[in-house]
């Protein structure tokens, strides 16, 4: 009989690249479910508390630190080894002080960068695009898969491609980063991944092609990328840590 409904398994050798694993160890890896993020953005969980982080040897130790509540996920506890940990996540070992935030490098690898407890309340999400909903409201589609509700009468504050700062795990928005010329961007894929800097110009073209950015960088060095990858984190300087 043909298989049914989607695949479960991973091998090591299809492992998306983004991921900081041994090929060649082990035969099979986690694969992650679906959820907020996708597997190209993501880590599992169990990955980070194993190989990222070096608290277990094997994963039956990591799950077991996941069982016993130890790990958060944007301030909420997370036991699920196959959750996906995503781009903004915000990583926090309460026992040991620690806070992390994902975040790719310069080779397009995604990392833990370390962050300060008071920037761990903090995630930047940004507008995937937005629609009309009942009761007269417009629901915002944010890039890690969840929606914020806001009246008619906001709706023009929040643009697509714009990023919303807000506190974890409650949720609140505490300000509205457009997406415009000056505005402070982080380019989250494509060959200038990692790479930050100010928008400089914004190009549209027409019959469906993707809009193009171009970006100058701390050192004065322009450099263009798709309007997709380009992350707004501030408005003249970052409002979060950057590797």
């Amino acid at each position: 009989m043909a298989r049914k409904g989607a695949k479960r398994h991973l091998k090591r050798l299809a492992a998306p690249n983004q991921w900081y694993i041994s090929r060649k160890t082990y035969k099979w890896a986690v694969r992650p479910r679906p959820g907020p993020h996708s597997m190209r953005t993501s880590i599992p969980l169990l990955y980070i508390v194993r190989d990222y982080l070096g608290y277990a040897k094997t994963a039956r130790e990591a799950r077991k630190i996941l069982n016993e509540g130890k790990i958060l996920v944007d301030g909420r506890v997370r036991k699920d080894y196959k959750f996906p940990v995503g781009i903004m996540d915000v990583v926090s070992i309460p026992e040991t002080g620690e806070h992390y935030r994902v975040l790719p490098n310069r080779i397009g690898k995604l990392i833990l960068h370390p962050i300060s407890e008071k920037e761990a309340n903090i995630k930047p999400l940004r507008i995937s695009n937005k629609r009309m909903v009942k009761g007269a409201k417009v629901q915002l589609n944010l890039h890690d898969g969840s929606n914020h509700l806001v009246t008619m009468d906001e709706k023009d504050r929040y643009m697509t491609a714009s990023t919303v700062l807000m506190k974890v795990p409650e949720r609140e928005v505490i300000e509205v980063l457009p997406f415009e010329v000056g505005a402070y961007v982080f380019v989250t894929q494509g060959k200038n991944v990692a790479r930050k800097g100010k928008v400089v110009e914004v190009r549209q073209f027409p019959m469906g092609w993707p809009d193009v950015v171009t970006i100058e960088d701390e050192n004065g060095e322009l450099f263009d990328t798709l309007k997709e990858y380009a992350f707004v984190v501030g408005k003249e300087k970052p409002e979060i840590s950057l590797p």
